[in-house]
């Protein structure tokens, strides 16, 4: 599929407007298609040639896996309705790409990146893809991920998939894009599209949006709909928006939230709102330099801005909560994923969470690569009448403790927001150590359902680095607005070089 239309993509002429295009915004897009001077097909077309350009032919970041045929010509039929006055959101005629573990009913494989699900297509569209075509977006493609989303088994590199391959951070080529929404994120950072869904269990929205200097959201538990998401866990699990600016965040948000989610937390928009008091974390100054600058800068601009800032010097969240979250995490894949095969009717050869393991065995390196499927294992086997009840005690257990330590600064301190660093610099890409993180903030908002907002906030020299801001549940609001007075404050994002090697 797109060999053929790269092939037509790159012998035709571009339009003139191409120029201009590079890392447009939403608001910017609109006035411009209001104006007649910019059609949703000529962006469309934009983001099709940027795709051929960079993430096919030139430095190769591996970050789309499909592309949809039909994209142009669901642009043309959005110009014709905005000619005819119907204009149905902020996003008609915008570009989108997907994650490739949310379900559309077109074209489009979902696959999770797995090879069991190569080419596998559905007949029904994820909640969220139904929002989106509702709300006149132009699904883009499908965005590699970790396969499985990062939980197929222990010692993954981030952003590898068998069917995707390696995605790679655009920031530095031999360096990790983090997270399994790493295509989502590249894609965005490295302007192949305006915008893209992730999603997010712990970490996979929030880390690829700190490593590749985009903005990303991770919502309140349930304040998006996960049917049609390939599962790991239900309590966990969560869409959400990426893209170059907090207000394109929003936009993107506020349309992927559910109906009761909007009367929760109101027009999502950048506002003249500020904090009264926030909790900075700064237990990783000492041992990394540049947080600490992206810090001292965040801290400046809010305390001349009237914020009250308590800064606090440890953020250890205990082992039993990581422990617990696991067993969660494994017990929920194995229910969750064998519900989702046999509603979005899997082929009948791999329709079963064993039938998968199976698959995976009988086809040797070209499924399994270079690590296993300790996961998957387990939640096949799982007898979930059996553990259902530590399953629940697990779960009960690791929302009091990361409740406890998120309202410690939340409600006991009376803060409006938490700030901190989302996670450290990027690391070298290696397929045989697997993944080789320094520190990660997202597990107790992810395990909470409480909202986490990342954004650019500066760079380790050539790494980008994130800030996270968050919040109590329903409060996407007032992160947004002071996320949008930090972007503002810290200039913190810049297009990426596409690094062979650092500097």
């Amino acid at each position: 599929m797109r060999l053929s239309l790269f092939s037509l993509l790159l012998c035709c002429s571009f339009s003139q407007a191409a120029e201009p295009l590079q890392h447009i915004t939403v608001e910017q897009a609109g006035i411009l298609m209001q104006q007649q001077k910019l059609s949703s097909v000529e962006l469309t077309q934009y983001y099709l040639t940027q795709i051929a350009r960079v993430d096919d032919a030139g430095p190769q970041l591996n970050a789309i896996v499909d592309i949809n045929p039909d994209a142009l010509q669901q642009a043309a039929v959005l110009d014709e309705e905005r000619k005819a006055g119907k204009i149905r959101s902020a996003l008609h005629g915008m570009p989108v790409v997907l994650k490739a573990n949310i379900a559309t009913a077109d074209k489009l494989p979902t696959t999770a990146g797995a090879l069991a699900l190569k080419d596998f297509t559905t007949t029904r569209d994820a909640a969220l893809v139904t929002q989106l075509r509702s709300a006149g977006a132009v699904i883009l493609a499908k965005a590699n991920l970790s396969e499985w989303a990062n939980f197929r088994g222990e010692g993954s590199a981030s952003g590898w998939s068998a069917l995707g391959g390696q995605t790679k951070n655009p920031y530095l080529l031999t360096h990790s894009p983090c997270g399994s929404s790493s295509g989502s994120g590249v894609a965005v950072a490295a302007d192949l599209t305006l915008l893209a869904v992730g999603t997010e269990t712990d970490g996979s929205i929030v880390c690829p949006a700190s490593m590749n200097a985009v903005v990303g959201i991770k919502p309140t538990r349930g304040s998006v709909a996960g049917a049609g998401i390939i599962p790991i866990a239900d309590s966990q699990d969560i869409a959400g928006p990426m893209a170059r600016t907090v207000a394109d965040a929003a936009a993107l948000l506020e349309v992927l939230q559910t109906s009761e989610a909007q009367q929760k937390t109101g027009p999502l928009q950048a506002s003249a709102w500020l904090p009264k008091k926030v909790v900075l974390v700064r237990a990783f100054d000492k041992d990394y330099p540049a947080v600490k600058l992206m810090l001292d800068k965040a801290e400046a601009a809010l305390l001349v801005a009237g914020v009250q800032v308590q800064t606090v010097q440890s953020w250890q969240l205990p082992a039993e909560l990581y422990q617990d979250e696991l067993q969660v995490l494994v017990y929920e894949f194995g229910r969750d994923l064998a519900r989702w095969l046999t509603d979005y009717q899997a082929p009948e050869q791999v329709n079963t969470v064993q039938k998968l393991v199976d698959f995976n065995h009988a086809n040797g390196k070209a499924a399994l690569a270079f690590y296993g499927q300790d996961y998957l294992q387990q939640a096949a086997t799982l007898d979930l009448t059996k553990e259902h009840l530590n399953y629940q005690k697990a779960l009960k257990n690791s929302r009091v403790l990361a409740e406890q330590q998120l309202d410690l600064y939340l409600k006991q301190a009376k803060a409006d927001l938490i700030l901190i660093p989302s996670y450290g610099p990027s690391w070298p890409i290696d397929h045989v150590k697997g993944d080789s993180f320094s520190f990660g903030t997202s597990t107790a908002a992810a395990v909470a359902g409480y909202p986490n907002l990342s954004l650019p906030g500066g760079f380790a020299a050539d790494l980008p680095l994130g800030l996270s801001l968050i919040g109590l549940p329903w409060s996407e609001q007032k992160m947004i607005s002071t996320a949008s007075f930090l972007e503002q404050k810290l200039q913190a994002r810049k297009a990426p070089e596409f690094l062979q090697q650092a500097r």
